[in-house]
């Protein structure tokens, strides 16, 4: 695993620079620039995708030899579409994968290694999470957030009915990846891990067993909407039908743009640790590129501190420096609440 750690640590330092990217090609540009290719899921999002690509731009003005543009996919197929190209020898410059498929990706050895222009010695990292639990207070019994899991399965309870879900999770095969990923939240939160510091397995610990059961208690309680994949569960939060999920900030942005008005509030999950687990979402150079150094000197590019403080802001996961330009329009003041609480 240590073979690997370069590559990681260089892709974490874009976790928060890209729990986020993808879009269509944009405009047209001059025959001069070398275009290269950016795909990820959250170009394809309601107002971050936008964002997002204004984001981009902004290196494309900012010289004169190379373009990227945006590919959006949706989650559901984006895995699963970028492995086929790749499979081919193909596939875009630049990937955006979820932590799950960027394991896949480095063990079929379809990305290229950054050690030749990334140091992580010269840049800081931060490991902050910005998934919290999203709440609607007008559906929760009290409008109070539950302090801890027997108070958010009661309210979780006490919120189902007349058309109304408690809470909802992503629960299908059809989602397997986002799937992981909430099962985490559970698992994470409990105090799981999968694997202990030697790379051993750790399935059967009772940490892990302990937030499997209570994914489960969750499920067989009949508070959720099951069968639903996230793209609806989400559209039922902005329309109150939903009381709670546990998502990352750029969703809360997105509920704000679609229902300005709705009551929407967030606090630390309610598990008896703050631990998040897959949710990164790390920059990738595809293997089989034919433009490895513009695609090198993007990445550079996204790793300077101003460019990640503008990406953190456009895309509502949380500036460093805590401050955000986006309060007065509401899209990341309740994450900014509740942030250092999910440290």
């Amino acid at each position: 695993m240590k073979r690997l750690s370069r590559t990681f640590v260089s892709a974490l330092a874009v976790a928060v620079a890209t729990l986020l990217a993808a879009s269509g090609p944009s405009t047209a540009y001059a025959q001069t620039k070398e275009v290269i290719t950016f795909a990820a899921v959250t170009f394809s999002e309601a107002g971050r995708g936008d964002r997002l690509k204004a984001w981009v731009d902004k290196f494309n003005k900012s010289q004169t030899a190379i373009e990227v543009q945006p590919i959006a996919l949706p989650f559901s197929s984006f895995a699963k579409t970028i492995f086929t190209q790749m499979g081919g020898g193909a596939g875009p410059d630049l990937v955006r994968f979820d932590q799950i498929d960027f394991y896949a990706a480095v063990e079929a050895k379809r990305i290229l290694p950054l050690d030749e222009v990334i140091n992580d010695r010269d840049y800081k990292f931060t490991e902050i999470s910005n998934y919290v639990l999203l709440y609607n207070p007008t559906l929760v019994k009290g409008g109070k957030a539950p302090a801890n899991f027997d108070e958010f399965l009661a309210a979780a309870k006490a919120s189902t009915g007349n058309g109304v879900y408690g809470y909802a999770y992503r629960a299908t095969m059809a989602e397997a990846p986002g799937f992981w990923q909430d099962l985490c939240n559970f698992v994470y939160g409990f105090g799981g891990r999968w694997s202990d510091e030697q790379g051993n397995l750790t399935l059967n610990s009772p940490k892990v067993l302990e937030g499997i059961a209570a994914y489960k208690k969750v499920y067989d309680a009949g508070v959720t909407p099951k069968g639903t994949d996230a793209a609806t569960y989400r559209r039922m939060f902005w329309e109150s039908k939903l009381a709670m999920e546990i998502d990352n900030g750029g969703v809360a942005g997105i509920f704000n743009q679609q229902a300005p008005d709705l009551p929407l509030a967030a606090a630390p999950s309610p598990f008896p640790t703050r631990a998040q687990g897959l949710i990164l979402a790390p920059l990738t150079v595809n293997a089989n590129t034919k433009h490895k150094a513009a695609a090198f000197t993007f990445y550079k590019w996204v790793l300077q501190p101003d460019n990640q403080k503008q990406l953190q802001e456009r895309t509502d996961t949380g500036p460093a420096d805590g401050q955000c330009e986006h309060q007065a329009q509401g899209r990341c003041v309740h994450l900014l609440q509740v942030g250092p609480a999910t440290r």
